[in-house]
């Protein structure tokens, strides 16, 4: 799926000026709350033929602090056959006084092999730039020529919180006779708006003084509130192939003939496989036997190989290798089930931590990720397959609640991934603390995660019991660990729930008041500092429901009583409900505490009710208990 990284970092571009950029004269507007200001963005794109796209980018960029480096990096990513000229890189001081050039022999070239990545066709080139002081302006220029007509990337003012834009330009100049279709989708709340033309020679589209988004609390993504333009030629070229994509129908059929069937390839061994495992059960059952044999011989390796990157390993190799990325492993597994006798789809999703569907009207290439479907009587069956340690039938934050392409035979199918509720995107903890004279307390936890919380706790999996111990005394830092020791965690991969239990001692959680001790309900909670904005510009957006039950059972020392215990609350709210109650029982009293949040994206009149909310909650989890000797 690197094709859309690569072509999407291809949007950074704007046309060559022969004129230097001072600092001063950037409107202030634009310099409020940003680490860089985009000066100039133009991109023009032509569109020879089918297989022929060439690319003028030219950027010119202004650093203000070392926040905004990463704004103006200078790289080209590129394939074998794409064809780079006229770069050209001219870095200037604060006052627009040029301080040096840089032409293409000054680039490296590089194997594009980051973190994960096996082997791959994407290479780039790049050059390294060390400020020497700030704010600096980088202008950076090139051209590149490529086959694959598949891939025009969506027309934003920018992708990052603390950026922002004097003014962009997006030329398309169609020489090919095919017909470019174009959406709009403008912004939700007004950040900004694009303004379409037509040159004589093509369509122009344009943003200008767009102000910097500032990274705030629960903040949606930009892309969530900026406007995009969209383009998809009709026919198009990838690789060599070529197609057309004027519906999710016909571009369907062309993904399954050119990228799914060609790799689905089974072998006597493979078959074999199937046949050592001896299936039996239920349809469900057989899945899960398939799909758990798949993950205890498969790791997770990015292959970037074959059709742009697009065309999955053949599963023979992964079977013989032990390894793939998400199409060769998603496809593998497709191909297990196939010898089986159990249709599955492959299937293309956008995964991210913040939601992003297809446009069922809209249809274009896109995705960065390969998942599994599989249709039951029960409903369908969704499969990860990338994890060794996820659960069967359990799809993680980043892909659940939005739309698949489901590749089939007919087309294109878009799909909806589950949507975890609140009750499914639960922990449950419960702990027995034993307070002692000297204000420290010994307890000992039991904890239970299932849904998106599931998520969180498999990063566990593959840490030594030492590396556990740290990281949940930084996790659980509420408390003055002198002590702290994980044990017997479980991932619980049938029913999707990780567990485990703690050990520990911390000290300072009481406070005397003469011959009595104070101490808060619940040990163990977020101290998120939740803050009133007095203007909030923008909505905020809780991105997952979830539910947190906690039972706290305290027992006292021999020689003090109960004094003071707080009444029972409950908070109602439109973004959940709190409850906290008190029962005490002899030298014990047990505290339960369950917080349900809402999912959803709220108008920013409503952030500070929010933050009210949260507050109570805050201040309910610190409320303070009594006791007193005897």
């Amino acid at each position: 799926m690197m094709k859309i990284l690569t072509i999407g970092a291809l949007c950074i571009a704007s046309v060559y000026y022969a004129q230097n950029y001072p600092v001063s004269a950037i409107p202030e507007n634009l310099k409020k709350d940003a680490n860089a200001v985009i000066r100039k963005d133009f991109t023009t794109i032509q569109i020879n033929k089918i297989d022929e796209i060439k690319y003028q980018m030219n950027t010119v960029t202004t650093v203000l602090n070392k926040g905004g480096d990463s704004e103006a990096l200078t790289y080209i990513p590129y394939e074998k056959g794409d064809h780079i000229s006229d770069v050209k890189v001219i870095i200037y001081d604060e006052s627009g006084k040029k301080v040096k050039s840089y032409s293409k022999s000054d680039f490296g070239d590089f194997a594009n092999n980051s973190s994960g990545v096996f082997y791959s066709d994407n290479r780039y080139l790049a050059l390294t730039y060390t400020p020497t002081q700030y704010p600096y302006t980088v202008e950076f220029s090139y051209q590149i020529t490529n086959e694959n007509t598949i891939f025009i990337p969506d027309f934003v003012p920018f992708t990052n919180t603390n950026v922002s834009l004097e003014e962009s330009q997006f030329k398309i100049v169609n020489n090919s006779g095919i017909e470019l279709r174009t959406k709009t989708y403008p912004s939700l709340y007004n950040y900004t708006s694009v303004v379409e033309s037509s040159d004589g020679t093509g369509k122009v589209f344009a943003y200008k003084n767009v102000p910097a988004i500032d990274d705030a609390f629960l903040l949606p993504k930009p892309v969530k509130i900026l406007p995009k333009v969209s383009f998809s030629l009709a026919k198009f070229n990838l690789e060599g192939k070529q197609g057309s994509i004027t519906s999710w129908k016909d571009f369907g059929v062309w993904y399954y003939e050119n990228l799914v069937t060609p790799a689905s390839v089974s072998t006597p061994q493979i078959k074999a496989e199937i046949a050592s495992l001896n299936l039996s059960g239920t349809k469900e059952e057989k899945i899960k036997k398939i799909y758990q044999y798949m993950q205890s011989k498969t790791r997770y390796i990015f292959v970037g190989l074959g059709i742009g990157g697009w065309l999955p390993m053949m599963p023979d190799e992964v079977q013989k290798k032990g390894y793939g990325d998400c199409k060769g492993l998603t496809n593998y597994m497709k191909t297990l089930l196939d010898v089986a006798g159990i249709p599955s789809y492959y299937s293309v999703i956008n995964s991210s931590s913040s939601q992003e569907s297809f446009d069922p009207d809209f249809p274009k290439m896109g995705g960065n990720h390969a998942i599994l479907m599989v249709p039951t009587e029960k409903g369908n069956i969704w499969l990860e397959n990338t994890s060794q340690q996820i659960a069967f039938n359990h799809l993680g934050y980043t892909t659940t609640d939005r739309n698949v392409l489901s590749v089939k035979k007919e087309g294109i199918e878009l799909i909806n991934t589950p949507v975890y509720s609140a009750d499914q995107n639960k922990e449950k903890q419960t702990l027995k603390i034993k307070l002692n004279e000297d204000n420290s307390i010994n307890g000992q936890g039991q904890f239970a995660f299932t849904g998106n919380q599931y998520d969180y706790s498999l990063r566990f999996t593959t840490l030594s019991p030492k590396e556990k111990n740290e990281f949940i005394k930084n996790q659980l830092n509420v408390l003055h660990f002198e002590n702290i020791e994980m044990k017997d965690f479980v991932n619980d991969r049938e029913n999707a729930v990780a567990q485990y239990n703690l050990d520990f001692k911390a000290i300072n959680y009481s406070k005397n008041a003469g011959s009595s001790m104070v101490f808060r309900a619940v040990p163990i909670f977020s101290d998120t500092n939740y803050k009133i904005e007095e203007k909030r510009d923008l909505p905020f957006e809780i991105m997952q429901s979830f539910e947190d039950e906690y039972k706290i059972t305290f027992e006292i020392p021999k020689n003090y009583k109960i004094e003071e215990v707080p009444t029972d609350v409950k908070l109602p709210s439109e973004f959940g409900t709190y409850q906290l109650s008190f029962v005490k029982n002899g030298e014990e009293l047990t505290v339960t505490r369950t917080i349900r949040v809402n999912k959803g994206m709220y108008p920013k009149e409503k952030y500070n009710d929010y933050i009210k909310f949260r507050k109570k909650t805050l201040n309910m989890d610190n409320s303070k208990i009594l006791i007193s000797k005897i």
